[in-house]
């Protein structure tokens, strides 16, 4: 994995450096809203990420502090990771982009997930990430 170094003083350049790819948002998406923890999780989301993409992606995330791993209490041989606090604070940026996915896929977010961030977005949000905080 290449170094990432900022090509500007632009935050939203920074954040790209970082998120401009889909699998790094899919992999912080299916943590913070599938509970999903480990790489054979991953590889069972929907959007079907090859191998050696996951790989690399999960080693940018833990190495720029997005996430942690950790060896597997039942099996050695697994890891799972975990979202650190910089990771769990994308989780409204997620929401945000998820809400404006939704007007224009309609099958967009999980009906109940949808449901709640219409009624009450910034509670919903930060119940995601108190669970997420708990879990680390």
């Amino acid at each position: 994995m290449k170094e990432i170094k900022p090509r500007s003083g632009c935050p939203l350049s920074y954040t790209l450096d970082f998120m401009g790819d889909k699998w790094s948002l899919l992999i912080i998406r299916d943590m913070a809203l599938n509970h999903k923890l480990t790489y054979g999780e991953f590889l069972n989301s929907d959007e079907q990420i090859a191998t050696n993409i996951l790989a690399d992606r999960l080693s940018m995330l833990e190495t720029y502090g997005f996430v942690t791993k950790q060896v597997a209490a039942d099996k050695k041989s697994k890891f799972v990771y975990r979202l650190t606090e910089k990771g769990i604070s994308l989780v409204p940026v997620i929401m945000e982009i998820g809400l404006w996915g939704s007007i224009y896929n309609p099958p967009g977010l999980n009906a109940q997930l949808l449901s709640a961030l219409k009624q009450d977005k910034e509670g919903t949000i930060q119940r995601i990430q108190e669970q997420l905080r708990q879990q680390a």
